[in-house]
C-alpha cells in the first residue's frame, strides 16, 4: 500500500541568534521529540502561507518568512512527509503553547543536544554548518 505523502513546512524562528525548538506533545505521532513549528500545507496555500497561518495558530504569533532553509523526505509508519523548512523572524507577540509541551530558544550549536523528529535532523545540520 501507498504511503500518504503529508507536506509540511517547519519554521526556523530566530531571535536574539537563538532558535525556537518546540517539544512535541504526548497526543501526537512523535510524542515528546522536538521540532520546528509549523504544520500542513493545505490545498491552495504557498508554503509561507501556511507556516504563518501554523504558527499563528499553534503558537498566537506573527512572524515573517524569510529564506527556504531545507526541503526533506522522510518516510515514516504513518506515511511520507515532505518538510521544508524556512528562516522566519517575530514580528508580534512571543511564542505561546497551545499545542507543544515546552519550547527552548537555544544557539545553533546547542540543537544537537535535544531528540530531534527524524525529518527536521538534515535542517539541524545545515544550520549548524554555516
Amino acid at each position: 500500500m501507498n504511503k500518504k505523502n503529508i507536506h509540511v513546512v517547519g519554521a526556523v524562528i530566530i531571535k536574539d541568534d537563538k532558535i525556537l525548538c518546540a517539544q512535541r506533545g504526548e497526543s501526537k505521532n512523535l510524542s515528546y521529540k522536538w521540532e520546528f513549528p509549523g504544520g500542513k500545507i493545505e490545498s491552495g496555500e504557498t508554503p509561507q502561507q501556511a507556516l504563518k497561518r501554523e504558527i499563528q495558530e499553534e503558537m498566537e504569533c506573527d512572524i515573517a518568512v524569510g529564506e527556504k532553509i531545507d526541503h526533506t523526505v522522510y518516510e515514516y509508519d504513518f506515511g511520507v512527509v515532505h518538510l521544508t523548512t524556512f528562516y522566519c523572524t517575530l514580528q508580534k507577540g512571543k511564542p505561546i503553547l497551545t499545542e507543544h509541551h515546552s519550547i527552548k530558544w537555544l544557539f545553533k550549536h546547542e540543537l544537537s543536544s535535544l531528540d530531534w523528529a527524524p525529518a527536521d535532523i538534515p535542517t539541524i545540520e545545515k544550520l549548524e554548518n554555516m
